[in-house]
């Protein structure tokens, strides 16, 4: 593979990464099989794991921890803290007191001393950034953490980020980790600009649109019921699947299949550094290293562009991230007695 800059953190990763949260309850739980799946990978020349605390509640990063054993100089070992791990309230989010505990805790599971990417896995709107970029800037000098990043950030939160870090000298988010996809382009708007602006290298995850892209889920057809009991809503999604079947024909026309389409879509973006494959079988994992040199020319990306506008989502993608202005109607709503003053 031909390996890329991580932004300017002087690692170079390959152009696909393997993300590892279908290892273990959540997808395979047969431990020797993903450890296979993660050999296979690292035999192709993917160079970086991304795994998180909360996947499987801790039981991926114990299987990535495993298939690492004789391996772990070899890869860009990346993890992420913020998910709840517990009934306890302080067991999840980006306070420093759950950040120093939870790093122990993965290292630990990892079975290794350092982490080369610790991400925040998503934003926390009750604690102030410098709270934890002055416990990430801990880690990092006390050698446990190698870089930092984020993970679905807004542009607005990454800019509030690095302007903390440079007011207040501490360490710089190097890497954001955004959804990405054909049906999922929000972030050609802000966010792809801002991470060029600030030098952040960026993976992209489900780059598949959470399977949608796969050529498994057409009009008609009965979603994969893994993918529903884990709460992919947007899988029955109308403008989704609508989408698809436009898409379809593109693919077939280049003599190409779907899913390897819509990979080469997001590597084609010369602000994404790595797109995450998650595979949770061995198949799935040969199908889309299948597809590692497809390369698209412009009339195929402009057909695409006709179908999905640059910089749209077709619908809201069910794991991404939504900040409480959104999500808290109190946020939205004035009270309605600061209506009726308004109205009389």
């Amino acid at each position: 593979m031909e390996y890329r800059n991580l932004g300017r953190t002087g690692i170079r990763v390959s152009p696909y990464s393997l993300g590892a949260m279908m290892f273990g309850a959540m997808g395979n739980p047969d431990h020797d099989d993903a450890i296979r799946i993660i050999h296979r990978a690292l035999d192709a020349g993917i160079n970086v794991i991304d795994t998180a605390d909360m996947y499987s509640r801790g039981e991926s990063e114990e299987i990535v921890g495993k298939a690492l054993r004789e391996r772990r100089d070899d890869v860009v070992l990346a993890t992420k803290v913020h998910g709840p791990m517990g009934d306890d309230p302080n067991q999840r989010g980006n306070s420093r007191r759950w950040i120093i505990t939870e790093v122990e805790n993965s290292l630990r599971r990892l079975g290794t001393d350092r982490i080369d990417l610790y991400q925040i896995h998503r934003p926390d709107p009750d604690v102030d950034v410098e709270e934890t970029l002055s416990a990430m800037t801990d880690l990092l000098r006390s050698g446990k953490v190698r870089a930092i990043g984020t993970s679905t950030f807004p542009a607005s939160e990454i800019v509030e980020a690095q302007w903390v870090a440079e007011r207040r000298g501490l360490a710089r988010f190097r890497t954001e980790q955004s959804p990405y996809s054909i049906l999922d382009r929000g972030i050609e708007r802000e966010v792809l600009p801002t991470c060029r602006r600030y030098g952040m290298g960026v993976f992209v995850w489900s780059p598949l649109a959470g399977g949608m892209l796969t050529g498994r889920y057409r009009k008609g057809r009965q979603s994969d019921t893994h993918r529903t009991t884990y709460g992919f809503a947007h899988m029955s999604s109308e403008r989704r699947l609508d989408a698809v079947e436009a898409l379809v024909p593109l693919a077939d026309q280049a003599g190409i299949s779907l899913a390897h389409m819509a990979m080469a879509f997001v590597l084609a973006h010369p602000d994404v550094t790595s797109a995450l494959v998650g595979p949770r079988t061995m198949d799935h994992l040969d199908d889309l290293l299948a597809g590692t040199e497809v390369v698209l020319d412009d009339d195929l990306l402009d057909a695409i562009d006709a179908i999905v506008s640059p910089g749209t989502d077709v619908s809201p993608l069910a794991m991404a991230y939504q900040p409480p202005a959104i999500t808290t109607p109190s946020q939205r709503r004035r009270p309605r007695n600061q209506l009726a003053a308004v109205t009389s």
